[in-house]
């Protein structure tokens, strides 16, 4: 396959990513949508190295990989700490974090 369609994938689901976070308002498919976005950049990150015969695309992903993990981890607690305390993830019901 060529680069052309690793990269049309890519933009395919970083969209679908963009079009969910900006449509979707729970909280953990939000988090869900920016997780897709950062899987489309890593695909086009490994595409393109792959087709340049170059390992750094690679060495990004492993970045973004770890911010992501990071990412996770704290998102899923401030949503567990905000459903603890409202009782809902809505992101239109929650609209501040005062206690």
């Amino acid at each position: 396959m060529s680069l052309e369609y690793y990269l049309i994938l890519s933009a395919l689901l970083f969209t679908i990513g963009v079009i969910g976070v900006l449509i979707r308002r729970n909280a953990i498919i939000i988090f869900m949508c920016i997780e897709l976005m950062l899987n489309a950049a890593n695909l086009a990150f490994v595409a393109i190295s792959r087709s340049l015969g170059d390992a750094d695309g690679q060495l990004f992903v492993f970045f973004v990989m770890a911010v992501a993990a990071a990412e996770v981890a704290i998102g899923l607690a401030i949503i567990v700490s905000v459903f603890k305390h409202r009782e809902t993830i809505n992101v239109d019901e929650v609209n501040s974090l005062k206690g």
